[in-house]
């Protein structure tokens, strides 16, 4: 029986196996015999290598000697193939193929910059035709210009600025202002501005974004001319444009503003989206073709030893055993002698090797590769192991890479390919070919080898309309539709995160495989040497990226945004590029990453105090660094030493919550993702994590929380809306034994790459590429409540009924509405999934945490302090906002600051007024998260158990409030003291005032006088500025005759803190009446001065109607607002003049009416009392017998003005020389020193409060002195002067 023939595996013989061409599938009917006699014999040999190189059957003779590359060679390079395929030499576009080169018309054959009509400045960044512009406007056109046929180039965005890419003619003269489109003879297009540019300008197109190809296309036998973006048309732009003769064209021309970056394609490499119909104007290589069937037969002998893709049936896949031994012999001559005719090649036509590396080179291994699982690794590496035995494979290889790093700039996600989709496919090619060492070494030793690296780390961000094909179906709570546009929102967000998070994961491999890569130099360098190389040129490179425009040559957005991304997981999850970890127990953390290793904490003092170049132009807390190192020379030993400290060492035992303690931070605390499915403003959101396969470093953010936690948060987490002094040396609450500077200890050598100086490189990264982005979020946030609140505003009217023109007004006004709330709600989905993942989220606070212990324990020493940069502070405030407001929410607002971020709260209270920090802009930020927190109970709360915040914060408040800083002071003293006042509103029930800090504040002003007098006097001006300045605006809208609404909001938001900073005096009339009605009555005359002031300026010098109008918002604020608190004052000065028993108390009636402006007064108070503003008078007990007080108030006041008068009737001074010459009331009383010019004691010492020179000779004063007073004796008051 066949079954016993040990020689064919049990078959039987005469049978033949058929190999299909690659022609057999489009029906020719074409195929190839193996073997057709019994079994294997010789033959099949012959029959194999016919199928491999497509040549017709039996064309090969039986053969008479071992089949080995020579043989295979000279087959090659027969008539069969060289003389056939070569075809020397095929000509480039010639001037009868409607192109020509050269102004004169004569052919060089190749296209480049035509650099004569270049006008600006215009740099080539990577040959051949990166190009940059340094100039405000550049402009060039190519060598090369077409008269007849179709043709086109290419241009790939580096930046998506202001560019004008087109066709001009040589007749087209460009100037600083004049560009291509911006005359008649050139045709442009610019994505930015989404028009078309000929002389004149249209809309056209789509906006586009940085890693778009844009392709310009000019159809010279339609007079047409068309663009295409990644692809796609852009529709007809220009038609019956004029037509050329031989040697006068339209060439490839473009202008570019200051900064932007593009590369131009000629054709010299392949079209990324060739269109049908239009050629490259360069000609590609004549070696093509040869290349070309070279590949196919290559592909051929892969399908034979690993038919993946072949049909075959059940008899030829047990054959396939015996085929598979003799293909297995086959293989090694027959791929050498591919491989090695395929290199000879590369060399032959000047551009070669780039065209074919770049081109077909790179399409055979992604079609090897294949873009979705299973990847075929195995076939992959044998072609590389083919190919690599040849010295000229090196550019070809190289090449791919190039071509790889291209890839990853254009590749856009698209959502039926997910989550295999935009650059993911290309990392993974080029993550497998540079695990081997020598490929390694030849991309490190490449020219372009950071410019790759950056192609690598780029990411295509897609722009609104991208979003709209990728996030189709959209969904918000309280939208009208259709409930399974949620589900179906909800799929494709989770499809998206896993190709983004696909996408980082192969990027850290990559950069895992670079900080491993040793280079073989002298001398010897450590692992990381090359990753930390990169690292600082990047940072060097990219000074100044965080400009509203930035310098030339910064990297894309995406680059820095990805770096940090793959640092804060090295920190965040663990890596470990040394094999340190696998000899460490697990008792040592030491598998664990820096920011969630807990215990004894470490940093070099040497990244603060060297001036490393790429932070040459960074600010330190002090200042510069070379005014620092001028003053505060660093001494030799101090760039040595490490800085250490235990974590929590800043709280009590109770209180602690560490990475080793019971109680955990947030960010290795487990808890019930459920209750984060909700968002807290808007949309309602959920994501599984997922791992991908094929990663050299796994995904640790599931087991970080499980290795630092033992058990789960036990408060419920609820969803909340959103809505000085120099410090001691020493924290009292806190001993200092615990924070250490230490020598280095001599383990680990500096040329190792360690944590910390990633961490450092991670915080700047933040600085110049993740803050523009938040701030992107934030903007889109503000938009999304903008859009909604117009959106339902539309919806309400239009279901009160309103018909005719109006109606359909507002229903294209609600379509307009829901269109921007639907872009507002992608643009959210996006950021959530590409900024905001959880171990992102995890990583940003536990960052958050490591700086703040570290700024903590360097702010006790002043000489490391002032060298600490200012991005590390800027860093911390923008970090913990960014999370403080996550959608989803990271933690719960209760627990937030609670576990895990105390130590921030006692940062900001302790240096926002630090005289070390000399950035102004740097103590603003802290004193407006204070102003922040202090909105929301829950973080109200963790002020009021911080034992720093209580201890220094209320005096240094008033020490800070000075001409910078009084409006954050301002907002944080009104809620500290929030619904107190007279008709205080209530804003929001997640709000409350202190009542300890209050106590705190009067505390702080009563037992330092010279404090409160200064905060005072500051108070006093401040209020009688913008009250001035409110006027002023006023008065400008009332005489333009036009309400613009710049205008309207200088004049609302000075108006607003008019109104916050009489709230401010009338709390202090109320808890320290006696400044005002004991002793002198300096404190009281200014306040009554201060509000006739006021009053004068709402009643006598702007109209009640035009004052609400200018406000914009008069069913919300009103003039109202401000006369609250003046009432309230009054009432509270009122209050404490019954309490006082002090026989030498002031009178305040007095006192307000002596002011020589009864008038006013009169006038002021009915208007005050008779104003009904919302809420003003609520008819309570409490309301009415506050008005009656008002009413005896003014009453008294007038009755005291009538007397006053008769007085001054009666009474004639006889001369006045005795009367001050300011005030025209007090006698002059008061000598300065040296001077002896006199005046009233009141108003020389107003008068000093802000300055120290004499009003009358600007002499320096001294000393004042009373005349007819005894020593140690006071001077009178104004009362007890004019009695």
């Amino acid at each position: 029986m066949a079954d016993d023939d040990p020689k064919f595996g049990g078959l039987s013989t005469g049978l033949a196996i058929v190999l299909n061409g690659k022609n057999s599938r489009e029906g020719s009917g074409k195929a190839h015999l193996v073997a057709s006699c019994n079994g294997f014999t010789e033959q099949s040999v012959e029959r194999a290598i016919e199928h491999i190189f497509n040549l017709p059957y039996m064309k090969i003779k039986p053969l008479t000697c071992p089949v080995d590359s020579t043989y295979i060679r000279s087959m090659i390079r027969s008539e069969f193939l060289w003389q056939n395929l070569i075809g020397f030499n095929f000509p480039m576009a010639r001037e009868g193929d409607g192109v020509s080169t050269g102004h004169d018309g004569s052919q060089s054959g190749y296209v480049k910059l035509d650099e004569p009509s270049i006008f600006g400045d215009i740099q080539i960044v990577k040959h051949p035709f990166v190009v940059e512009t340094h100039a405000s406007f550049s402009s060039v056109r190519a060598n090369t210009c077409v008269w007849r046929g179709k043709w086109m180039y290419e241009v790939t965005l580096e930046t998506s600025g202001v560019q004008q890419l087109g066709w001009a003619t040589a007749a087209c003269l460009f100037t600083d202002h004049m560009g291509v489109g911006d005359s008649d003879e050139s045709y442009a297009y610019d994505g930015k501005r989404v028009r078309k540019w000929n002389k004149e300008t249209e809309p056209y197109g789509q906006p586009w974004v940085a890693g778009d190809v844009i392709g310009c296309c000019i159809d010279l036998d339609s007079g047409e001319i068309l663009f295409y973006r990644n692809g796609i048309s852009l529709g007809l732009a220009f038609s019956g444009i004029r037509k050329m003769v031989p040697g006068l064209g339209y060439y490839p021309a473009i202008s570019l503003s200051q900064g932007e970056r593009c590369e131009l394609n000629f054709g010299g490499i392949p079209f990324a989206y060739p269109i049908k119909g239009y050629l490259p104007i360069q000609s590609p290589p004549s070696t093509l073709s040869l290349a070309t069937e070279l590949i196919d037969c290559f592909r051929r002998l892969l399908q034979m030893w690993r038919p993946a893709n072949v049909e075959i049936d059940t008899v030829e896949t047990i054959i396939k055993l015996k085929r598979f031994e003799l293909i297995e012999d086959l293989f090694s001559p027959i791929s050498d002698a591919i491989c090695e005719e395929f290199c000879s090649i590369l060399s032959l036509t000047n551009g070669s090797a780039e065209y074919i590396g770049r081109g077909l080179f790179c399409s055979f291994i992604m079609g090897t590769f294949r873009s979705h699982p299973p990847h075929d690794y195995s076939t992959l590496d044998r072609i590389i192991d083919s190919f690599i035995k040849f010295p000229e494979s090196r550019i070809l290889f190289e090449h791919l890479l190039g071509a790889l790093s291209a890839a990853c700039k254009t590749s856009s996600l698209v959502l039926t390919e997910c989550p295999y989709s935009g650059s993911y496919n290309y990392l993974a090619v080029a993550c497998h070919i540079l695990r081997r060492n020598d490929l390694m070494m030849l991309w490190w030793k490449s020219s372009d080898f950071e410019f790759m690296f950056e192609g690598f780390l780029s990411r295509k961000i897609p722009n609104e309309h991208d979003l709209r094909c990728l996030i189709p179906s959209v969904w918000w709570p309280g939208s009208c539709e259709d409930s399974s546009s949620e589900h179906s929102m909800l799929l494709t967000t989770a499809a998206l995160s896993d190709a983004v998070n696909k996408i980082e994961e192969k990027q850290r491999e990559l950069c895992h495989l670079v900080m491993q890569f040793v280079p073989p130099v002298t001398p010897p360098q450590f692992p990381g040497s090359v990753f930390r190389t990169f690292l600082q040129n990047i940072l060097l490179k990219n000074r100044g990226a965080d400009r509203n425009v930035p310098p030339p040559g910064v990297s894309s957005n995406s680059v820095l945004v990805s770096l940090f991304s793959v640092i804060l997981h090295f920190l965040s999850e663990g890596f470990d590029i040394y094999g340190w970890n696998k000899r460490s127990g697990p008792e040592s953390r030491a598998h664990l990453g820096l920011l969630h290793r807990g215990g004894e904490q470490c940093f070099p003092a040497s990244l603060f105090l060297k001036n490393d170049p790429h932070r040459v132009d960074i600010s330190r807390m002090g200042g510069s660094y070379s005014h620092l190192s001028k003053c505060y020379p660093v001494i030799t030993d101090q760039q040595d030493e490490m800085i250490r400290w235990e974590e929590g060492f800043m709280d009590d035992e109770e209180t602690k919550v560490t990475h080793l303690s019971r109680q955990k931070p947030c960010c290795c605390s487990t808890y019930d993702s459920d209750t984060l499915q909700k968002s807290k403003d808007h949309m309602r959101y959920s994501s599984k994590g997922r791992h991908g396969s094929g990663s050299s470093v796994p995904d640790r953010s599931s087991r970080v929380p499980r290795e630092c936690s033992s058990s789960n948060l036990s408060e419920e987490i609820v969803e909340k809306p959103s809505t000085s002094h120099h410090p001691d040396t020493d924290f009292s609450f806190r001993p200092v034994q615990q924070i250490r500077i230490l020598q280095t200890e001599n383990t680990l050598p500096s040329a190792i790459l360690n944590e910390e100086e990633l961490l450092d490189a991670m915080l700047l990264l933040y600085h110049l590429g993740l803050a523009p982005k938040f701030k992107q979020v934030s903007s889109s946030m503000y938009r999304y409540s903008s859009s909604i609140s117009l959106l339902e505003e539309t919806d309400r009217h239009i279901r009160e009924g309103i018909s005719g023109d109006k109606a359909k007004r507002l229903k294209e006004a609600r379509r307009v509405y829901r269109e921007e709330v639907m872009d507002c709600v992608r643009h959210s989905a996006w950021y959530r999934l590409s900024l905001f993942s959880h171990w992102k989220q995890r990583g940003m606070y536990a960052t958050c945490m490591w700086i703040v212990h570290l700024l903590l324990v360097a702010s006790k020493l002043d000489s490391v302090f002032i060298y600490i940069p200012e991005y590390y502070l800027e860093t911390l405030v923008d970090l913990f906002h960014v999370l403080r407001k996550s959608d989803p929410p990271f933690v719960a607002a209760s627990i937030f600051i609670k576990q895990g971020l105390a130590s921030f709260v006692t940062f900001v209270v302790t240096h926002f007024n630090d005289s070390r920090i000399s950035s102004a802009e740097l103590k603003d930020q802290l004193l407006q998260s204070i102003a922040v927190l202090l909105q929301y109970k829950e973080f109200l709360a963790a002020f009021e158990c911080n034992k720093a915040a209580t201890l220094q914060m209320p005096k240094a408040l008033f020490a800070a409030f000075d001409n910078r800083s009084w409006i954050p002071v301002t907002n944080i003293l009104l809620r500290l003291w929030k619904g107190s006042g007279y008709n205080f509103p209530k804003i929001g029930e997640s709000s409350s005032s202190s009542v300890l800090f209050q106590k705190l504040l009067v505390e702080a002003c009563t037992s330092d006088d010279q404090l409160f007098s200064t905060f005072l006097n500051r108070l006093f001006n401040t209020l009688s500025w913008a009250m001035t300045e409110f006027s002023i605006s006023v008065r400008e809208m009332q005489e333009n005759y036009k309400l613009l609404d710049v205008q309207q909001r200088k004049c609302s938001v000075i108006f607003d803190l008019s109104c916050n900073l009489a709230r401010v005096l009338e709390f202090c009339t109320r808890d320290i009446p006696q400044a005002f009605v004991s002793g002198s009555d300096m404190n009281l005359r200014r306040l009554a001065e201060l509000i006739i002031f006021v009053l004068n300026h709402l009643i006598r010098s702007v109209d009640p109607e035009a004052l609400d109008l200018s406000l914009r918002r008069p069913e919300k604020v009103n003039s109202g607002m401000i006369l609250a608190p003046l009432a309230g004052i009054i009432l509270n000065l009122l209050d404490a003049n019954q309490v006082e028993n002090d026989e030498h108390r002031n009178d305040i009636v007095w006192t307000f009416a002596s002011m020589d402006c009864a008038d006013t007064i009169l006038i002021g108070f009915q208007y005050l009392l008779e104003y009904n503003s919302v809420g003003f008078n609520k008819g309570d007990d409490d309301s009415i017998v506050k008005l009656m007080k008002l009413e005896q108030f003014s009453n008294l006041l007038i009755s005291r003005s009538e007397m006053e008068k008769s007085i001054h009737g009666v009474v004639e001074r006889e001369t006045d020389d005795g009367i001050c010459c300011i005030c025209y009331t007090n006698p002059a009383t008061a000598r300065i020193t040296p001077c002896h010019h006199v005046s009233c004691y009141g108003c020389i010492s107003r008068h000093l409060l802000n300055c120290q020179r004499c009003f009358f000779c600007n002499a320096t004063v001294l000393d004042i002195s009373q005349e007819g007073l005894k020593d140690g004796e006071t001077g009178p008051s104004a009362a007890e002067e004019y009695e």
